[in-house]
């Protein structure tokens, strides 16, 4: 297991917001599962990060998490600073033009709803979205016929460097569940473009989606949402029930029965055990149908401690 040493927290710069040694992740992701971070930062604000950035150490690493959706957290620890954003990095403000701000740590439903409440259209998608705004734009996070690349004007991010940048929806370089913008770019918000629109007709989609969410998905379990992206020509959870992996089980984590292309943490699974589960379920899908999965949960961390990052 991963464990903060004095020496580490001692190198890094001093912060408004709030440096915890050996913090548990587990409770901050929706598996429930895994190791400490070695630090946990909670940055005040866009400014503070930035600053964080101009003063820690090259060698320290960072890695950034939102609300632990569409995360596992391996049960080893994840070694150097977890960058969690939270109140400062929450505000969702609707602006003239039918466009929306939203913080990279807003819920993607609460932007949806805001807008809803607002008399702006088009962004009832990510009512579908189990996340923040900040996996939505690192991921292209979309639901129902519909992606961030389809509503974003622009992202607001961090370098690893300290300096504020803005990106034009061209400069993400989104694909399929993917941005191609580097990793040392941390977005700390983003504008989105709507339309307007009649806030009952808007609230009946947001309904409509919502209820095909509960009929069709888990949402009330501990999981992380999709687990693999879907192929080219092909869906990840017909692709699994064909090779005869709906209701799968390794240690206390089982694959889905209400929908199979879920990970669920059952009976005090491990971080481990979830994982391995994954990747049973991607090897049997190759020999079944030719297909190679890949996963769509993000997997951070050492799997054990003393393991090499």
């Amino acid at each position: 297991m991963v464990v903060a040493t004095t020496h580490l927290l001692d190198r890094l710069p001093e912060v408004r917001g709030q440096l915890i040694p050996d913090a548990p992740m587990a409770p901050l992701t929706w598996f429930r599962v895994g190791g400490p971070a070695e630090i946990l930062f909670r940055p005040a604000d866009a400014d503070d990060l930035a600053d964080f950035f101009r003063n820690c150490p090259a060698d320290v690493p960072v890695t950034i998490v939102g609300v632990g959706s569409n995360l596992l957290v391996r049960d080893g620890g994840v070694r150097g600073v977890v960058i969690r954003l939270g109140k400062g990095f929450s505000d969702v403000e609707v602006l003239d033009g039918a466009r929306v701000k939203a913080g990279t740590a807003a819920l993607d439903m609460a932007v949806a709803r805001t807008a809803m409440e607002a008399g702006v259209a088009g962004l009832e998608f990510f009512r579908g979205i189990p996340g923040s705004i900040g996996g939505a734009l690192r991921m292209n996070g979309g639901a129902y016929e519909k992606e961030t690349k389809d509503v974003l004007i622009e992202a607001y991010g961090v370098t690893r460097a300290g300096e504020q940048v803005t990106l034009s929806r061209a400069e993400m370089g989104y694909s399929y569940r993917h941005s191609s913008v580097s990793s040392d770019i941390f977005f700390t918000a983003a504008l989105f473009q709507g339309k307007p629109g009649e806030r009952s007709d808007i609230e009946k989609r947001m309904n409509e989606i919502t209820e095909r969410r509960e009929t069709s998905q888990p949402i009330r379990t501990r999981t992380g949402g999709s687990t693999f992206k879907n192929p080219d020509g092909h869906k990840s959870w017909q692709l699994i029930d064909a090779a005869g992996c709906r209701g799968l089980k390794r240690g206390g984590a089982q694959v889905s029965e209400k929908h199979c292309n879920f990970l669920i943490n059952v009976s005090d699974a491990t971080a481990a055990d979830i994982e391995d589960l994954g990747e049973d379920v991607r090897r049997r899908v190759k020999e079944t149908s030719g297909v190679t999965l890949e996963w769509e949960i993000r997997r951070i961390g050492v799997r054990e401690a003393g393991e090499p990052s």
